[in-house]
């Protein structure tokens, strides 16, 4: 009886054990204020291994009193490695916020503490740039150099500009008492030259002809 007693208490004390383990714990909730883009959102995830469906509600407080809900009240049931749910807020820096759980009769009680918001609000993505002024220094552009116009094209020359003029200087007859010779530097006594020099050439003749026969008549 008393072994069987002790094995029952050391039954009820693991049972216990376990059931707490997998019992739901505010401590397994964690709020956050993040920025999704250019909007706020509040995120709640739960821890929860046991998976037990907990509601959660989100408040805005202001001097310690609830000013307003944000949004709906969301169901989430955790996990070990954690569910995450979002309240979409456009909250403000430094603002603070008191987020309620209720998991069956387990939990109903404020995730501690309350949350407040970082101290910068969520930017936006678009940020107008003003365009870019010269400074006194620089120089304005200078324009661009207009295109060169095309050289006029000249005019072809007619047929009697590009031919020249024939010349008429070597169809037109010599000045009388000319010759040909006198053209081309030669003396104008060439004609009593050559009579002297028929004449010498018929006096020679001649004389070989009478040398000839006086020498036929001496071998006669």
């Amino acid at each position: 009886m008393r072994i069987l007693g002790v094995a029952s208490a050391s039954a009820a004390l693991t049972l216990g054990l376990a059931g707490n383990a997998l019992a739901c714990n505010i401590s397994e909730f964690k709020a956050e204020a993040k920025c999704d883009g250019t909007k706020g959102v509040i995120s709640v995830t739960d821890k929860d291994p046991s998976g037990v469906k907990a509601t959660v509600t989100v408040f805005l407080q202001s001097n310690g009193a609830d000013a307003q809900q944000v949004g709906d009240a969301q169901v989430v049931e955790g996990t070990r490695e954690g569910v995450t749910i979002d309240f979409s807020e456009d909250w403000k820096p430094n603002a603070t916020y008191r987020v309620h759980v209720k998991a069956g009769n387990q939990v109903d009680e404020d995730i501690k503490p309350n949350l407040v918001t970082p101290s910068e609000a969520c930017k936006s993505d678009e940020t107008s740039t003003p365009p870019a002024t010269p400074k006194p220094s620089e120089k304005p552009s200078e324009p661009a150099e207009e295109p060169s116009k095309p050289a006029a094209e000249s005019p072809e020359p007619s047929e009697s500009e590009s031919t020249p003029a024939a010349s008429t200087g070597d169809n037109a007859p010599s000045p009388a008492g000319d010759s040909n010779l006198a053209e081309t530097g030669s003396s104008s006594n060439t004609g009593a030259i050559a009579g002297i020099a028929a004449a010498l050439v018929a006096a020679g003749a001649g004389v070989m002809f009478a040398l000839r026969r006086r020498g036929a008549a001496k071998t006669r």
